[in-house]
């Protein structure tokens, strides 16, 4: 009974995928290491952990999950409380884990909505800023399934008055200024009413997939059905 079965929820995986969930890949292709984070509606067993360069990490996450994947850079402990503070992309829990704690800005995101045996909905966003080159490549779905991402280095064109320290990340214009127009909020929060301002039209000319600013959808959210991922920082520039 229990070959049959098997046998049966193999036939089922092949005829509607997505039906066993999504693997995502995180992989780290810069010259330094990373910290990923990681936070969603169920855990994927991880919420944070370290990625030398070269490395990779593959999760399962089941049909239905929804979440984040971002990159920590510059993490360090302190010797005294063993504390782990990161310069870009710190999750504030003090750990390697992030402990469902979320990106402190700016940090590029790569987001995810799974199907269940429906479209995959995922984006990579700058709307909290930019830390980290980064790419998401889907593999084995149907649809469109393009990828996306931001594989130009900001970070090196970021505008003095949004570069964090000695340029470690750029701010988004709403963490920098924070007034409605940059933010999308109070008279701001249409469609309508919001437009992108030179700061997001700058993100945008550099990462045309990624989102720029909160209204940006038309652009830069993607679909797949039944499709694997790979979250890639810091890739090559010519793929």
């Amino acid at each position: 009974m229990d070959l049959i079965f098997s046998i049966g929820l193999l036939c089922l995986s092949s005829l509607f995928p997505g039906i066993s969930g999504t693997t995502f890949t995180l992989v780290n292709k810069c010259d330094h290491t990373v910290w990923p984070g990681i936070l969603g509606n169920s855990d994927l067993g991880s919420t944070g952990f370290e990625l030398p360069s070269g490395g990779s990490r593959p999760f399962q996450a089941p049909s239905g999950w929804s979440g984040r994947f971002w990159g920590r850079s510059g993490c360090a402990s302190d010797q005294n409380t063993g504390q782990l503070t990161c310069q870009t992309g710190d999750c504030g829990s003090n750990q390697i884990e992030c402990n469902g704690k979320g990106a402190s800005p700016p940090a590029t995101l790569a987001e995810f909505t799974i199907g269940s045996g429906t479209q995959d909905f995922y984006d990579v966003s700058l709307v909290d800023g930019y830390n980290l080159p980064m790419i998401v490549e889907p593999s084995g779905g149907s649809g469109s399934c393009l990828s996306t991402g931001c594989v130009n280095d900001l970070n090196r064109q970021c505008p003095a008055e949004l570069r964090v320290g000695s340029g470690e990340a750029c701010k988004s214009a709403c963490e920098a200024f924070g007034t409605p127009e940059y933010c999308c909020s109070g008279a701001y929060a249409t469609p309508d009413t919001c437009k992108p301002s030179v700061y997001a039209g700058m993100f945008k000319a550099a990462c045309p997939r990624s989102y720029s600013y909160a209204y940006d959808d038309a652009t830069s959210t993607f679909t797949c059905t039944g499709a694997d991922y790979t979250i890639t920082f810091c890739p090559s520039s010519t793929r």
